[in-house]
């Protein structure tokens, strides 16, 4: 902590005019001319401090004033503007009484709780503290205007979110917030289960861990796919934390050794957060995992999800067929599921009947009839499907096969003329071919249904504010990545590395693009579906056929600037 060290004066006993005048940050003329406006003051019956008026006269700073208060107290001074506020520390004290005690906890040390105050010599306010917190008190001095900035900022992060959400039906487990508050009876805890909320929703983040450790408690963030941490809350807050959490989500509190599901609908700034809830019983507590679907957000087009312009034309082909099978491969968190909905978007129009069967719906579409999966009233992708087929659809979504008979259903239904829509884990496009064969499908069903195959990955877009151009040699990029696409003359070329700052919260990137490798089902290929040829030699043709690989397209978005060589590699390696 930033500490200006201590003049030959007694810090106790000396007042602040003192002080400053012994560390040459007002002259005497000054000083005396402040306490003649002081006393003045005094005797007008209007109160104030020496310090301010010194600043308000333009004589010193408050940052000098503030310094000074920290030497006569004997504690350090810090500025929040530089420092990195711990969340879990500020929830010990709802906002009132940060406000009225005009001090926010910011840390901890050691075992005590560190206090951002403007008066830390105040020993009502420490012990009322200690008291409200259960922690003994480090109090630190810390200027007027940035604490005031620093309480509205945790007030309005800390603000009551709507648990009701919306009108939709499916909410059944949200309660009013003052209700839980009740129920649960721990205020810390519901500070802090509201700043995780706020904060993850204004981050962007997909996912929120919160995992108990031996003597902590850790938080973490996915956002662009990649996790942060962002807060350690002390070990004890764990049980209160996951219970206010459990009851938002209609989970069992009361079960703490069997995996549990929940979900709760908030609304935060006009905007609708569906937050799924995982339970996962673990040797310090319960680890819980809340997936993030904000049902606000716009929709994607596919010109914006990254598509090279060649590729993008064949892949608006395939999905303007009147009937066969388009799949979507990748890992989890790929963005299989946008670019589904980016399709169907483009599709959509009064003549033609779309329907999905989804687990869970994450955006919801108008024009488009969308079934949620329910597997407890008998409601499976297989079932849904079967029901669909009923409907007279002209285009189905799918949103996963998973096993034989939806896959069987889904292949079906591609060769009576219905288009169909879905997505598969495999990591490539020619995997998905073998992998429908491993599920049962003959080679010659797959061949006859499957139009294309489109598989992706996420890679983090770099920050236009803060990227910084790097140039490499032809020689040096080729020694590391022999495959790397240089244009013939080329013997150099710009690449951008990741640097960092505020806007992008010094990560250097900011936002995902989508990379891509579309293989379309040709005559060849169904030759060598049908002769059950390997993934690989299903890919070798492709790309002799004019498929652009993922490792390709990766490489190519690193050439116009949109990523890191180290993101590309980190995805596609």
């Amino acid at each position: 902590m930033d500490v200006k060290p201590k003049t030959g004066l007694n810090a106790k006993k000396d007042g602040i005019g003192s002080l400053l005048l012994a560390g040459g940050d007002i002259t005497r003329e000054q000083l005396d001319k402040a306490l003649e406006m002081h006393h003045e003051k005094m005797q007008d019956g209007r109160r104030g401090l020496l310090g301010k008026t010194l600043v308000d006269l333009g004589f010193t700073t408050e940052e000098a004033v503030t310094r000074a208060i920290a030497r006569q107290a004997n504690v350090d001074f810090i500025s929040l503007e530089k420092y990195d506020i711990d969340t879990s520390a500020a929830a010990m004290i709802d906002p009132d009484s940060a406000r009225r005690y005009q001090s926010l906890p910011i840390g901890f040390d050691n075992g005590r709780l560190v206090v951002a105050m403007m008066h830390p010599n105040d020993i009502v306010t420490i012990d009322d503290l200690r008291l409200i917190t259960g922690y003994e008190v480090k109090p630190v001095c810390v200027s007027d205007s940035e604490l005031k900035v620093a309480i509205e900022q945790y007030a309005r992060a800390t603000a009551d979110i709507d648990t009701r959400g919306d009108d939709d039906s499916e909410q059944d487990a949200g309660q009013a917030p003052e209700d839980i508050q009740t129920t649960v009876g721990d205020k810390p805890a519901v500070q802090l289960a509201n700043m995780i909320f706020n904060q993850a929703i204004r981050n962007a983040a997909s996912d929120v861990h919160i995992e108990p450790q031996e003597k902590s408690l850790r938080i973490r963030f996915r956002i662009d796919g990649v996790l942060h941490e962002v807060m350690q809350p002390p070990a004890r807050m764990h049980p209160s934390l996951v219970s206010r959490i459990k009851v938002l989500a209609g989970m069992d509190i009361a079960n703490r050794r069997s995996p549990q599901d929940g979900r709760t609908t908030l609304k935060m700034d006009k905007r609708v957060i569906d937050f799924r809830v995982a339970a996962l019983p673990s040797a310090y507590g319960e680890k819980l995992t809340l997936r993030l679907l904000d049902r606000s957000a716009r929709l994607i087009t596919l010109p914006e999800l990254g598509f090279p312009e060649t590729q993008l034309k064949k892949f608006r082909s395939s999905i303007n067929l009147p009937y066969g099978c388009i799949l979507v491969t990748g890992p989890t968190g790929s963005g299989k599921s946008t670019t589904l909905y980016a399709a169907l978007s483009e599709l959509n129009s009064v003549e033609k009947n779309i329907i999905t069967v989804e687990d869970p719906i994450e955006y919801r579409m108008s024009g488009i009839n969308q079934v949620q999966v329910n597997p407890r009233a008998g409601l499976t992708f297989a079932t849904g499907l079967r029901s669909i087929l009923r409907n007279d659809p002209d285009i189905i979504m799918i949103g996963e096969i998973r096993d034989h008979e939806t896959a069987r259903i889904a292949v079906e239904s591609a060769l009576t003329g219905h288009l169909v829509l879905s997505t598969l884990h495999t990591n490539d496009s020619a995997g998905a071919i073998n992998r429908l064969g491993d599920m049962g499908i003959e080679p010659y069903l797959t061949a006859s249904a499957v139009n294309a195959v489109l598989a992706q990955r996420l890679v983090r877009v770099l920050c236009k504010q803060c990227r910084k151009p790097h140039t490499v040699s032809r020689e040096e990029m080729l020694k590391t990545i022999p495959d790397f696409p240089f244009k013939k003359e080329e013997k150099e070329i710009t690449i951008y590395k990741h640097e960092g700052c505020l806007r992008c919260s010094n990560t250097g990137y900011s936002g995902r693009v989508g990379v891509y490798e579309l293989l379309r089902v040709t005559d060849t290929i169904k030759d060598l579906t049908l002769k059950r040829s390997s993934a690989g030699e299903i890919a070798k043709t492709a790309v002799k056929e004019g498929m652009i690989t993922l490792r390709r397209d990766g490489f190519l978005k690193v050439r116009e600037g949109v990523t890191t060589i180290e993101e590309a590699l980190r995805v596609l390696a």
